[in-house]
């Protein structure tokens, strides 16, 4: 039974991790990240409702 020739594995398994890595490289590189996000204001601006300007008399339950 013939033996196994062996002696091109390391030079393809380095080729196909090389390759690999490039591929990831250029799918890597295509996204777009933005360079500095922004915060987004937080301030709320207080609606006017007409119970916010109005006193409302409270009654105390009779004793």
């Amino acid at each position: 039974m013939p033996q196994l020739d062996t002696s091109t594995w390391p030079l393809t398994i380095l080729s196909m991790i090389f390759t690999l890595f490039a591929l990831l490289q250029l799918k890597i590189s295509k996204h777009f990240h933005s360079p500095s996000p922004k915060p987004a204001d937080t301030k709320l601006q207080k609606q006017q409702t007409p119970w916010n300007c109005m006193w409302t008399k409270i009654y105390l339950p009779l004793s």
